[in-house]
């Protein structure tokens, strides 16, 4: 994050007005997307909370693979029976998530890190060539793209307003943006001090996000105006996103800290420390009463969600960049060492593992008792059922 520039300010008073909202609205911030079927956004829904609906099935086999021309670091969404998701060969997929095969694919200038967002029959997804794309689920025709001054590395979120369906994303040129879904019309962007590279997290018409300038902002999305910002420190910069619960934000950052910041009282409730002082990337997935979240540190951490306290941690070989998801008692997760892993959500404890062989950036979908996750080796993998498992 060389040349950051740290902007150092206390919650504004404009706070105030935001924080009744937010508790009224908790109920919808943190659940499993109401289809469990479908995972349209990364984390699954609007306030990132990386919970799955249903269950896994006792034992889990590979369903299939689809293969792309490189890495696949993009996290898959899911909607509809098709799963789409960005590569390093610079085009975004659709497969059809019964045979495997391809349905279609759009060709971008650059490698495309970007989680996709599929909402009301567009995909959303920006790209390193600077753009951000609306194309057409169903065909993969471009519908509009709009120009950024940057790369655009993390996923689109979306609010409904009476003038109809706006989309959020973050770029590398240090904006939040606002588009017009249908239009791709530029309604505002609000400016912060470093690059965005998190998903922002939505309720209640605000963007939640912490940015690379150490700072964690909240934007009204209506007018583009802050409604407060956090500073969190020179060595803090947020480079993964947030999740909202209950009025709270949780996340970790590069001061090897993960936190939780109460928005009722304008303050941080606890903070949790690596271990081995090393950064956090990875999203938390958001349970009952426990927050799971991996290091770079090589450990998947999970903690009590009111207290930070912590309850287990799981050794892998390699940071884990790649975020978890709960799924009833379990825990789904990549890491830079090859593999996936299943554990116990109670525990910790190893139930399944997957030996890919190249580093799992990409973070998974959980759908209908399948997962779906990319890896570096170009494949998007496909676990489930055995008996479900298709002939390619």
């Amino acid at each position: 994050m060389a040349g950051m520039r740290v902007q150092r300010q206390s919650w504004t008073p404009r706070l105030a007005g935001l924080v009744g909202s937010l508790l009224l609205a908790s109920a919808a911030t943190a659940g499993a997307p109401d289809d469990e079927n479908e995972w349209p956004i990364f984390r699954g829904d609007p306030g990132l909370a990386g919970l799955a609906a249903g269950t896994l099935p006792a034992e889990l086999a590979l369903l299939w693979t689809f293969e792309a021309g490189g890495a696949i670091t993009s996290s898959p969404v899911l909607v509809e029976g098709k799963v789409y998701f960005g590569s390093d060969d610079q085009k975004v997929y659709c497969v059809d998530t019964a045979t495997g095969d391809e349905v279609w694919s759009f060709e971008t200038q650059d490698i495309i890190e970007a989680p996709p967002l599929v909402v009301d029959g567009s995909v959303f997804i920006g790209s390193s060539d600077f753009f951000f794309y609306a194309l057409d689920a169903e065909t993969g025709e471009l519908r509009w793209k709009y120009e950024t001054d940057d790369r655009v590395l993390g996923g689109a979120n979306y609010v409904r307003s009476d003038e109809g369906l706006r989309i959020l994303v973050g770029s590398y040129d240090t904006n939040l943006y606002c588009f017009d879904a249908a239009s791709g019309k530029k309604l505002w962007a609000y400016e912060t001090a470093n690059y965005v590279n998190g998903t922002p997290a939505v309720i209640d018409g605000k963007a939640i996000f912490g940015g690379c300038d150490a700072v964690l902002h909240v934007v009204d999305v209506e007018t583009g105006k802050g409604s407060g910002e956090l500073a969190l420190g020179s060595d803090c910069h947020v480079a993964g996103s947030v999740a909202l619960a209950d009025g709270r934000v949780y996340f970790g950052h590069y001061g090897s800290q993960f936190v939780c910041i109460d928005l009722a009282e304008s303050k941080e409730v606890w903070s949790y420390d690596s271990p081995r002082r090393q950064p956090f990337f990875s999203s938390p997935s958001i349970g009952e009463d426990r927050i799971v979240f991996g290091g770079r540190d090589k450990l998947l951490h999970c903690v009590k969600r009111d207290t930070g306290e912590l309850l287990w941690t799981f050794p892998t070989k390699r940071k884990i960049d790649s975020s978890p998801v709960l799924v009833g008692d379990r825990v789904v997760f990549g890491s830079g060492d090859g593999r996936m892993y299943v554990l116990s959500a109670a525990e910790g404890e190893e139930l399944w593992t997957y030996d890919i062989g190249k580093a799992v950036v990409s973070s998974p979908a959980v759908v209908g008792g399948r997962i779906y996750v990319g890896a570096n080796d170009g494949r998007l993998y496909v676990f489930g059922a055995r008996e479900a498992s298709v002939d390619r």
